[in-house]
């Protein structure tokens, strides 16, 4: 037996969502699924994508998943290629006890990210499909096909179609936009490596005029064209872009990014971090440190920092038309929220972000026990100037809630992963109040 509901037409005064994104069943229990399903109220649960991963044992985040009994079976260890291969790998998920309740407490409005289909997907190939691995679009079909038989949806040009972007409407209270960044319109990522010499130093010029291609998408023509006709039409009193990678600007300092490709330092970060600080509080600082912390670029080119003049062309439209704009996003498997402001620094939204189910996040990445990820976490708002708030380290999910005059969003997270014996161990909420 299962609860769902239908969209209201009228008279909506709130509207809850649980926001999910990147399960791994490898990498533990989905914990964070059945805590949300011990709340009744939930309006709809949005999933941002990464529902499963396409990797065999031996592949990402899969070390662990003999000790803590969460081994991939044997018509299920290899990588993803077919239609049987992913229709395999949705029934193992299914098995988990927490996306079973989670199934069965609300109705889920999903998209997908890479992992449904392969890693760093974009409109012509993957990073984790190569020239050995069969015909990619082939394999993207495979994908589709299955995503559209094992998730609660109605497929929007078709169940062979891949493009899935399409919107929800509660009553005249919240437009609900879900994109697709990933896989009908990207063009391929930048590889911030290929602008570092033989000695770490970084070519700032070709990088910037890479990042400055007006011709390079993220979501396609067509689908650009959709979403502004969409925002035009919206009456909702709120806009809400439901999406895989983050939007909000996250620069990061060049010597902290030239850093983690040589294998990370926390110290620098600390000393650049207070360095930061140290400008923003008006101290003295010399040139050469005034230099470390305003030469800049983005962490991420697999988000919308990768696709920076887009990015811009969606800001000014929401700008012009002057919708109250909430982004969330997942793919991080950290959690974030940051304000999105435009490049003449105009406010035009804001952005949450979910911590994964399951997956690794920064800690992992860096190499930092809890206590440094949170000291991180800490600073990092201080480095970014978007960001507002960072959790670099915890799995969990995020609840939004919608009124009219703001909306809360609230990280919960769960204490471990290692087996389907959990709690809840911290919160975290903030509100973006209209003015």
């Amino acid at each position: 037996m299962g609860r769902t509901k239908t969209l209201p037409q009228q008279g909506v005064e709130q509207v809850k969502l649980a926001v999910f994104s990147c399960s791994n069943y490898p990498a533990g229990y989905f914990n964070a699924y059945q805590l949300a399903a011990q709340s009744d109220d939930w309006d709809a649960v949005l999933h941002l994508g990464d529902y499963i991963y396409e990797y065999g044992t031996g592949g990402y985040a899969t070390e662990r998943a003999a000790k803590i009994g969460r081994a991939l079976p044997e018509d299920s260890d290899g990588e993803l290629y077919s239609l049987t291969d992913y229709r395999k790998r949705y029934a193992l998920y299914r098995t988990d006890t927490g996306l079973q309740a989670l199934h069965a407490t609300a109705p889920f409005i999903a998209v997908w990210d890479d992992h449904e289909i392969s890693n760093d997907t974009w409109k012509a190939g993957a990073q984790n499909h190569g020239e050995d691995e069969g015909d990619f679009f082939a394999r993207r079909a495979a994908a589709v096909q299955a995503y559209y038989e094992w998730l609660p949806i109605r497929p929007p040009m078709g169940e062979h179609n891949p493009q899935i972007y399409r919107s929800f409407h509660f009553g005249d209270l919240l437009d609900l936009h879900m994109l697709d960044t990933r896989v009908i319109g990207r063009d391929r990522q930048l590889d911030f490596k290929s602008y570092l010499d033989s000695d770490g130093g970084f070519d700032g010029r070709a990088f910037g005029a890479a990042l400055a291609d007006p011709n390079r998408t993220l979501l396609g023509q067509p689908q650009l064209q959709w979403l502004q006709e969409t925002l035009a039409a919206s009456t909702g009193h709120w806009q809400l872009l439901g999406q895989q990678v983050l939007m909000g600007k996250m620069l990061l300092p060049v010597e902290m990014m030239t850093g983690f490709y040589r294998g990370g330092s926390p110290d620098l970060t600390a000393e650049l971090i207070g360095l930061k600080a140290a400008s923003l509080q008006g101290k003295p600082i010399s040139d050469s440190q005034r230099a470390r912390i305003e030469q800049v670029v983005p962490y991420n080119l697999d988000a919308w920092d990768g696709y920076a003049v887009e990015r811009e062309a969606v800001y000014e439209q929401v700008k012009g038309l002057g919708k109250n704009l909430v982004v969330v996003a997942g793919d991080t498997h950290n959690a974030w929220y940051s304000q999105l402001k435009d490049a003449k620094g105009d406010m035009v939204g804001v952005e949450f972000a979910t911590p994964s189910v399951t997956s690794p996040g920064m800690e992992t990445y860096l190499k930092m026990d809890e206590a440094a990820a949170a000291e991180m976490a800490a600073g990092m708002p201080v480095l970014v100037d978007e960001l507002q708030y960072c959790n670099l380290h915890q799995r969990g999910y995020m609840a939004l809630t919608f009124h009219r005059d703001g909306v809360q969003a609230e990280w919960k997270y769960v204490d471990n992963i290692d087996s389907a014996e959990f709690v809840e161990v911290a919160r975290h909420s903030v509100t973006h109040q209209l003015a």
